[in-house]
């Protein structure tokens, strides 16, 4: 299953390289299923991951000049402080048991993953119906970018996803700017995002350093090959066929966490 871990690791990255997104709501899933590691503690396996993977696509999207510095700060100031909040303090502080009547017990796993499983599901839905650009002379509306931020960063915090599959229909809809740009500034804000979420976990877990540094070779060389690609490729067929496959993890997840 490890072996399967590690193929799975090179599309994770191809993922971010194309898209901007997506590839971060399979990092956890890998990580317990395939690894075999705690979902909390994957959790924060998967910001480090994502972020730095991320950061790679970022760099090359900014020297084609596909990354809204602007954007990205007023958007990523709220969502960057949210997640320090929920990795710092409230993460910490939810009981490992959640829920007991009876015979059935919620634990803080089992619920992670399940809302996991739901927001990924979530996001298929949208990744399959795709995000039409809307040019406007509407101004952006900041407050709304700034609570969308703050939700984001509340993701982000609590499941370790990077978020970007949420962030790119918001800046296309409420900064109104090109698919192109909000994939480029995308891979900029959830690098941000998870790299602050990583640090707000120092302390608080284990990090096996060999195993990530491992993971995250092999990403970056998928965030590579995606970032190449993903010039020449419709991204609206590579969000679709992208969110069928997320829409099948999601109902995979949510029926071994219930059933």
């Amino acid at each position: 299953m490890e072996i399967l871990g590690y193929i799975l690791a090179v599309f994770i990255g191809i993922s971010l390289g194309l898209i901007g997104g997506g590839g971060s709501i399979l990092t956890v899933p890998v990580f317990v299923y395939l690894f075999h590691i705690e979902p909390t503690l994957a959790t924060s396996y998967s910001l480090f991951i994502v972020g730095m993977t991320s950061l790679t696509g970022a760099v090359y999207q900014y020297s084609k000049g596909y990354v809204d510095m602007k954007a990205a700060l007023s958007f990523g100031l709220m969502s960057v402080v949210t997640v320090f909040i929920v990795r710092k303090y409230v993460l910490p502080a939810i009981p490992e048991v959640l829920l007991q009547l009876g015979a059935i017990t919620l634990t803080k796993s089992t619920a992670i993953m399940v809302f996991f499983a739901a927001l990924m599901l979530a996001a298929s839905v949208s990744m399959i119906l795709g995000h039409r650009e809307q040019p406007t002379d509407t101004p952006t509306n900041l407050a709304k970018l700034l609570a969308f931020g703050a939700g984001i960063g509340l993701v982000t915090g609590l499941l370790g996803a990077g978020g970007g599959f949420l962030i790119i229909p918001a800046l296309v809809l409420l900064a109104r700017i090109p698919i192109k740009t909000a994939i480029g500034t995308s891979l900029f804000i959830v690098t941000v995002n998870s790299s602050v979420g990583f640090v707000g976990d120092i302390g608080h877990v284990y990090i096996d350093w060999p195993f990530l540094l491992k993971i995250l070779a092999i990403t970056v060389f998928g965030v590579v090959i995606g970032s190449a690609f993903g010039r020449n490729i419709p991204g609206d067929r590579l969000r679709s066929g992208f969110g069928w496959f997320v829409l099948t993890m999601g109902i995979y997840i949510l029926s071994r966490e219930l059933f």
